[in-house]
């Protein structure tokens, strides 16, 4: 116990001494509170909108102007804040849980069975996945969490074959070879031998794929096919102000 406190506490101390770290950690949490809190601190609802205003600059009553529409931009952003937030949770938490899966399966078993999943995923990587999001957008229609699903079911592939090589490298480690001597059963092994030893690549890659699917749902809702009105996502935020620049332009 005391050992894990250790280690807990040195990581600590590594992460605070880490200037860099430190401030994108305060800039994170600035932006989830922000979040959280949009119905309070913005001043309009994302769905208000007022047709006789228009496109208008900055003011007092709309700190960042509004859109052609008569939207504030302002609690907009605040509201598409909590979108494009949740989809990077929601999205990367279904890519950990089939990516971590799949990869300790084909890992730990290996031979035949590690040699079909690891096709299976070298296939899926050659397939276009915007275009299967796209289809599956829409088969199933426009459905926010469905959305979030099919972020998170293309983005699991490099999880998977993170995780494998981590087991493949642990699963001959003495003290794996002994636990399976003392007769510790599969689920029991996952649970205290290879899950625990495996945590630190996967942190590192899920905080690189929050903001990776976080993008993705952008690009997606710019196309059209990602959040609908009268919802707000730092994507839609990006293609109405495109629309409003080059209205402004003609």
């Amino acid at each position: 116990m005391n050992q894990q406190s250790s280690l807990w506490s040195d990581a600590w101390r590594r992460l605070l001494a880490n200037k860099a770290a430190v401030a994108g950690g305060i800039i994170l949490i600035l932006l989830i509170v922000l979040a959280i809190f949009a119905p309070w601190i913005a001043p309009h609802s994302y769905s208000y909108q007022n047709l006789d205003l228009g496109a208008q600059p900055p003011s007092s009553d709309f700190l960042l102007g509004t859109d052609t529409l008569g939207r504030d931009l302002f609690s907009r952003i605040l509201y598409g804040a909590r979108v494009s937030l949740l989809v990077g949770f929601v999205a990367t938490g279904v890519a950990l849980v089939i990516g971590v899966s799949w990869g300790i399966v084909a890992g730990y078993f290996g031979g035949r069975v590690d040699s079909v999943m690891m096709r299976i995923v070298d296939v899926l990587y050659g397939l276009p996945f915007i275009i299967f999001i796209i289809l599956l957008m829409v088969i199933f229609g426009r459905n926010i969490w469905l959305l979030f699903a099919a972020i998170g079911a293309v983005e699991w592939l490099t999880m998977a074959r993170i995780v494998r090589g981590q087991v493949l490298s642990i699963k001959n480690q003495e003290y794996v070879l002994a636990a399976q001597a003392m007769g510790v059963t599969n689920m029991q092994m996952f649970r205290k031998h290879i899950f625990p030893n495996i945590l630190g690549p996967i942190a590192v890659y899920a905080t690189l794929t929050i903001p990776q699917v976080m993008l993705l749902e952008a690009f997606l809702s710019f196309l059209g096919l990602g959040i609908q009105p009268p919802m707000s996502s730092w994507g839609t935020l990006i293609s109405c102000l495109l629309y409003t620049s080059d209205a402004a332009d003609e």
